[in-house]
């Protein structure tokens, strides 16, 4: 793209906004496709990539257009301290929906339901596809497609499969939601084909996700702790799935 702010801003408010050198290498890792990619210092940039995406770094060069400071700052909302931001295509609904449709699975889906914090949306992106989830999928009004979802998640939404669905239109499988009340989840074997599901930490899961649940399960916790951060109870369910823990 021969003029990278001319592009920004016809696109702007269609693409996905990656936020920082970290969130533009694992979306070029991962195949987004990114149209303009800019750095308010190139070289720095690209010594980063040297240090810590070696196997990017050509695609990062090839993408990448030095603007001033004044110009970067005016393209985004929070500089970030790498002082690098992109814009990205988001991968079509219909793709997803069949990625997350798709059976048997070899991995499981996260179900957020009715999140409210954009960080920790973001953070439980990250962790799923850290472990490999085949996606994850919110309930509610929250978007996890919004800029601060994706920076929370480091551009890691374009390694897994992430929607907004309403309850009908859940992937299928078993589900087991996670509830204080539930059975020790130290004691149940978590299947591949598992959808798991996360109710917010102020209200815990929704009626219409608890009617659906084909299990509760519940983390261990010392008595008078009311509840772990969301992203922690994700990571600790995902590492039980993945150790291959229980009966």
């Amino acid at each position: 793209m021969t003029d990278p702010v001319a592009g920004w801003r016809s696109l702007a408010g269609a693409a996905v906004l990656l936020d920082g050198f970290h969130a533009l290498k694992h979306a070029v890792r991962f195949r987004a496709e990114v149209p303009v990619a800019v750095a308010v210092d190139r070289a720095a940039a690209l010594a980063l990539a040297d240090e810590l995406a070696p196997d990017v770094r050509d695609e990062l060069a090839a993408l990448l257009t030095e603007v001033p400071e004044a110009v970067y700052a005016s393209l985004v909302s929070r500089p970030h301290p790498t002082g690098v931001a992109a814009l990205a295509v988001r991968p079509p609904r219909e793709a997803n929906l069949a990625r997350l449709g798709q059976t048997p699975r070899s991995a499981p889906v996260v179900l957020l339901d009715q999140p409210r914090n954009l960080g920790n949306a973001g953070a439980v992106i990250r962790l799923a596809a850290g472990f490999g989830a085949t996606g994850v999928v919110t309930t509610g009004t929250l978007d996890p497609w919004h800029p601060t979802v994706v920076r929370g998640g480091a551009g890691l939404h374009f390694a897994t499969a992430v929607e907004r669905l309403d309850i009908g239109e859940l992937p299928p499988g078993p589900l087991y939601a996670l509830d204080p009340g539930g059975e020790d989840i130290r004691g149940v074997k978590l299947p591949d084909g598992a959808v798991l599901a996360f109710g917010s930490e102020r209200s815990g899961l929704s009626d219409g996700v608890r009617a659906r649940a084909d299990h509760l399960l519940a983390l261990p916790m010392r008595p008078q702790v009311s509840s772990y951060n969301l992203a922690t109870s994700v990571a600790m369910t995902l590492y039980h799935w993945s150790a291959g823990g229980g009966a």
